[in-house]
């Protein structure tokens, strides 16, 4: 009975796929009507304006660079129409230069994915959260909006789509570009749980955590570590120092993050 409800959920959900590359725009076409979902696809920015203001979708996946208008006029042009900036729009796109990803952000973007690490089950799931669908699309808690977490990143890339998925899920979120900015932000408001990364410049991931738990202050709080390679070495010198759980950055998902952070506060009385 759920699958039947889900699937008529996504059955009246109309998307707009804006994307002048054929291959992926015809890939995307195919995956979201396979699901249910009522898709359409045009090939540049005003074709994709004049398909929202006729059939205003539910929502738009969003190519960047195309002919005759970019992706940064459509949604420039979309935040100034009342009736176009409340949908939610997911940008698909070659670049992932921290320049474009702030950029967006600011024009309202609800989520990006980069073409390189492109799959069809990640812009499923990623439409899935902001069309509310499955379990994630469940409003937070007050116990939630109450937990503090601290991310400590200097990837702006991935601190943006990471702080996007625990905001909307209630809790209030801070970040530190590095070790010497955690751990002043800590010392003026300690947090619930800290994502930290281990390679930034200056003091690095390890430091951070040997003075969070060697301070009385700090040392019960909760420590996620981030790595890019994933060496056992790395893992074991991390649990032996305190941290509560390692992701290795080139294998998790937002959603993979927002489960560990529950699972962890749950643990310890948090939410």
């Amino acid at each position: 009975m759920e699958t039947k409800k889900k699937q008529a959920e996504k059955t009246r959900a109309k998307i707009l796929i804006i994307e002048d590359e054929v291959i992926l725009g015809e890939l995307l076409l195919e995956k979201l009507t396979a699901e249910g979902y009522d898709a359409v696809w045009k090939v540049d920015g005003e074709e994709g304006i004049a398909a929202m203001r006729e059939a205003r979708p539910d929502m738009v996946l969003l190519d960047i660079v195309m002919p005759k208008k970019d992706g940064y006029e459509v949604l420039e042009e979309m935040q100034a129409d009342s009736g176009l900036k409340s949908i939610p729009v997911i940008v698909i796109s070659n670049s992932g230069q921290p320049v474009e990803i702030e950029k967006i952000l600011e024009l309202g973007v609800k989520d990006y994915i980069v073409k390189a690490q492109f799959s069809p089950a990640e812009v499923l799931e990623k439409m899935a959260k902001w069309l509310g669908a499955g379990e994630s699309s469940e409003p937070p808690s007050e116990d939630a909006q109450r937990a503090k977490i601290l991310i400590v990143e200097d990837d702006p890339f991935l601190s943006s789509i990471t702080v996007s998925h625990l905001e909307e899920h209630g809790f209030f979120v801070s970040v530190a570009t590095d070790g010497e900015q955690a751990l002043s932000l800590i010392e003026k408001q300690i947090p619930d749980l800290v994502l930290l990364d281990i390679v930034m410049p200056g003091i690095n991931g390890f430091e951070v955590l040997r003075r969070i738990k060697e301070d009385d202050r700090t040392k019960q709080v909760s420590v996620i570590m981030f790595s890019n390679l994933g060496q056992e070495h790395e893992i074991e010198d991390a649990k032996k120092m305190g941290a509560d759980a390692f992701l290795v950055k080139a294998k998790f998902t937002p959603r993979e993050v927002l489960e560990k952070v529950e699972h962890l506060l749950k643990e310890k009385g948090v939410i």
